[in-house]
């Protein structure tokens, strides 16, 4: 599943002391869906209509490759070679607030002010999974979804049980949890080693019933044919026919947000 940007609107938004393009179409409660690695793909963008199509105003912020250019080797192991030495990512930190989502925190406070809705959802993907729960130490995202987050990278196990925020914004995001009834949803796949179970171990802990997680079997046999690499959930390994069980994510992804962007489910 694939789209072209043509129909989007691009413009640059400056937040936090950083620039990028943004990328907006729809109407409706307001979506931030922040891109996985190497950047805003066809299959990124066909997700984002996706999510306009369902109702919602999406925003893509493209804060890394190139938007509209389709996913190679190449490309993608270029992409992550810069990421890796840039002070807004801090790949390997752990404890780590990351400049990054001091941005992502001005896109979601700006669409929250201007769409419909209780607050608005942020949708984190692959390396920037873990970026959609640090967005939520600012009370308008109501709906932080988090997708085989990846960030830090788990190179040890420590990383691995790193939750991808600090300290400080992860005791924010638990106490929201408890006086704003804010939810969580996650989700991995049983056999990625990128998005580590150790992670969603600790966020469990942190995060309580409050944190929903959809773990997809990836395992030897499985029913959907999932190799042991699968990891895009909401892109790539998502088949529509006959559908897979990250096609059912994807709708809960949907139901999650209606029923935590809009008045009633």
């Amino acid at each position: 599943m694939t789209a072209d940007l043509a129909s989007w609107r691009r413009t640059p938004f400056a937040g936090g002391g950083l620039t990028y393009d943004c990328y907006e179409k729809g109407a409706g409660p307001g979506v931030v869906l922040i891109p996985e690695i190497p950047g805003l793909t066809p299959e990124v963008a066909a997700f984002g209509e996706h999510l306009v199509s369902a109702g919602f105003t999406v925003v893509i912020p493209s804060p890394f490759g190139t938007p509209g250019r389709p996913e190679t080797i190449g490309y993608t192991l270029g992409v992550i070679a810069r990421l890796c030495v840039s002070k807004e990512f801090r790949c390997f930190a752990a404890n780590a607030e990351r400049p990054i989502t001091k941005y992502l925190r001005a896109v979601a406070t700006d669409l929250a002010a201007r769409t419909p809705g209780r607050g608005v959802g942020v949708i984190g993907m692959c390396f920037t999974g873990g970026f959609a729960l640090a967005t939520a130490v600012e009370d308008v995202v109501t709906a932080p979804v988090l997708s085989q987050p990846s960030t830090p990278f788990p190179v040890s196990a420590k990383l691995r049980r790193d939750p991808g925020l600090s300290a400080g914004e992860l005791e924010t995001v638990t106490g929201r949890t408890r006086t704003d009834g804010l939810c969580v949803l996650g989700m991995r796949f049983s056999q990625d080693r990128m998005a580590p179970a150790a992670r969603f171990a600790t966020l469990r802990a942190q995060l309580g019933d409050a944190f929903e997680v959809i773990e997809l079997d990836s395992g030897p046999g499985n029913a959907d044919g999932y190799g042991r690499s699968a990891h895009s959930v909401l892109t790539r390994d998502l088949r529509e026919d006959p559908p897979n069980s990250a096609y059912h994510a994807r709708t809960r992804v949907v139901e999650f947000l209606r029923e935590h962007l809009t008045a009633t489910a």
